[in-house]
Order: structure tokens, then C-alpha cells, then sequence
């Protein structure tokens, strides 16, 4: 099983794309906390003209991401929007695997308008979780940025059909505008998507090394962002999301593009990371795409082997067995912070 989940999250990049060393670590890395923290920025930057999106990134939202300002007395439905990864193209397919996407939809019951805001890949999931190897480059070249959407129009369908539509609180207009305002730095300092999810196993109580920055963290954010700001959450129901794990010991810091790959950089590290990366490639014949499959499983669980990029930095994951899974996780919907 755990290799047809590392199959089926390649699978789906492969889709979208055809369309300091191991030595003596600093001060700071020798007390690193875990889980890593997450690495905001003070803007966003352009994207690099190589980087070219299979499908085109938020093409109804407004271009310069602007959200609508609501009267202060209005009232804002908020509902929880899932539906399958690419739905859209494979109906409910990868929903059979817990493969789901999330979003969140507002209803103004004053103008009777219904939005859907949603945090995804602007160059599509291949291109956020494994880099182009160009042969004019000496690094990876990746094309990871992830951000927010918003637009008008809830498609009931695209979430009834396979997932879910759920009207989970209600808020008014004054808050929703402050919740505008909370997006918009949100967006602007958090710039990149990451898939993975690494800790030391599947027990109860793990130790993290890596979170996630996904849609399904960006839902969570705005949900407990509603909580802080008093708004309750009225719904009964399950509500699950979709996790993707890697399973490891203690990660190794390793260093950035400059101190790896650079004049002075580590040579053999350096290699040792294009070669992990080679067999995600984009798309192969039927042939080569059998050889890679090989190769991902030699260096993975064979080689107990990893590259992680992270914060725009490498580490090396020394892997542990189930290696890899997909979990489809029960997260409760937060409760309204008291202030003392």
C-alpha cells in the first residue's frame, strides 16, 4: 500500500507536468526545535517566466487578489467546501483515495452573492513537490509558489457531487472584512506549497520534524483565525482531511543552493541530490517511467533515503518504515477562544 500511495502522488505530478554537508552543524541547528518552523516572507516575488502552469492559476478571481468588502451588519454563511483532486478532470476518482482538496464558500444573505476562497499551487503539485532538473543549471530549479484564490460563485456541483458542501458558522460582515485583512498579509508572507508531512511514525504520539502548508492548512488557519476573532462554528458533522506522511528518523541539515551546489559547495552531496531527484522527472515513456519506479523504491526503501526541501534549505530524511501513507485524519472544527 505504501508504494501505491507514493505511485498515485507521482501519478499526479506526473500528470500536471505532461500537460553544508553531513559535518559539523552551527549553534543553531545543533538546538533546532521541532517541527521546523514554516519560513514567511515580507512579499511575494515574481514567479520565474520558466515556470508555466498546466492549468491557469485563480483565472475568475480578481488579478490583483482582492476580496469584497461587506457591510458591517451583514450576514456571511461560511461553508466547508471538499471535493477530489482533480475533480474536474477525473471525477471522483482520487476521491476513492482520500486524494481530497479543500476550500472554504461565504453566502452574504444581504446581496444573496456566494464565494468560494481556496490556497493552492500556482504551477500545479508536480512542480511543488519535486524540482526540474535543467542541464544549465547546477541547482534543482524549482517552481514552487502556492497561494490564495477568491471568487464569486460557489460551483455546487464540482462539491456536491463527490465531497462535501457544508454550511459549517455564520459571521457578520464586519468580521468577514477583518478575516479580508488577515488573508491578505497571510497570502503576501506565506509564498510556497509544501506536500509533506514528516515525523517519526504513525503512533499517537510522534515527533513532527515537517508540517505541511497546503489547502488543507490554509482552511485551518482561517478557521482558528474565525475562533480567535469570536466566531462559532455550529456543525455536528465529521470533519476529516487528507494527510500525506513521510516517516522518518532525525533529519540532517544540509544546506541551501549556494552551499551546496555553489563553487565552494559539497560536490558528492550535491550529486547525491540529483541523482535522488532524477526519477521524478516529468513525463517518461512506459519504459523509463518502469525504470524510475524502480529507482524511487531502491532509494526510498532500500536506501532508507530522502531529500527534503524545505524553506528553500535541503535535509536528509534517514527513512523508516511504512515509509510513506496517505491518511484521511478526523481534525475537529475549532471552538471559540475565551479570553481571561
Amino acid at each position: 500500500m505504501k508504494r501505491l500511495h507514493l505511485i498515485l502522488i507521482w501519478t499526479v505530478c506526473l500528470a500536471e507536468w505532461s500537460l553544508q554537508a553531513f559535518g559539523d552543524l552551527d549553534t543553531a541547528r545543533r538546538q533546532q526545535k521541532w517541527p521546523v518552523p514554516y519560513r514567511r516572507f515580507d512579499h511575494r516575488p515574481k514567479a520565474d517566466p520558466y515556470c508555466q502552469a498546466v492549468y491557469q492559476f485563480c483565472p475568475t478571481g480578481s488579478p490583483d487578489g482582492s476580496i469584497p468588502v461587506m457591510k458591517d451588519a451583514d450576514v456571511i454563511e461560511v461553508f466547508r467546501l471538499q471535493a477530489p483532486v482533480w475533480e474536474f478532470k477525473y471525477g471522483g476518482l482520487l476521491g476513492h483515495f482520500h486524494i481530497m482538496h479543500d476550500a472554504i464558500g461565504f453566502r452574504s444573505t444581504l446581496s444573496g452573492r456566494n464565494y468560494t476562497m481556496e490556497w493552492y499551487e500556482l504551477f500545479q503539485l508536480g512542480n511543488c513537490t519535486f524540482p526540474h532538473l535543467r542541464a544549465e543549471a547546477e541547482a534543482p530549479f524549482w517552481c514552487n509558489q502556492g497561494a490564495a484564490c477568491f471568487f464569486e460563485e460557489i460551483d455546487d456541483q464540482h462539491w456536491k457531487q463527490n465531497g462535501t458542501l457544508e454550511k459549517v458558522s455564520e459571521m457578520t460582515g464586519a468580521q468577514f472584512n477583518e478575516m479580508a485583512k488577515w488573508i491578505r498579509k497571510d497570502n503576501e508572507t506565506g509564498i510556497y506549497y509544501e506536500t509533506w508531512t514528516v515525523q517519526t511514525d504513525p503512533g499517537p504520539n510522534p515527533a513532527v520534524w515537517f508540517d505541511s502548508y497546503d489547502c488543507s492548512q490554509f482552511v485551518h488557519r482561517t478557521y482558528r483565525k474565525l475562533a480567535d476573532m469570536g466566531v462559532s462554528f455550529t456543525s455536528q458533522l465529521q470533519t476529516n482531511y487528507t494527510r500525506i506522511f513521510l516517516y522518518s528518523g532525525e533529519p540532517t541539515f544540509l544546506g541551501n543552493d549556494t552551499t551546496i551546489f555553489g563553487a565552494a559547495g559539497n560536490k558528492t552531496v550535491a550529486s547525491d541530490i540529483k541523482r535522488f531527484y532524477h526519477p521524478f522527472r516529468p513525463p517518461q515513456s512506459i519504459k523509463d517511467f518502469l525504470v524510475s519506479l524502480l529507482e524511487i523504491y531502491e532509494r526510498v526503501v532500500l536506501e532508507k533515503s530522502f531529500y527534503l526541501y524545505y524553506n528553500y534549505e535541503y535535509w536528509h530524511l534517514p527513512m523508516k518504515p511504512p515509509y510513506i501513507r496517505i491518511t484521511y485524519e478526523e481534525i475537529p472544527l475549532p471552538r471559540i477562544h475565551k479570553k481571561p
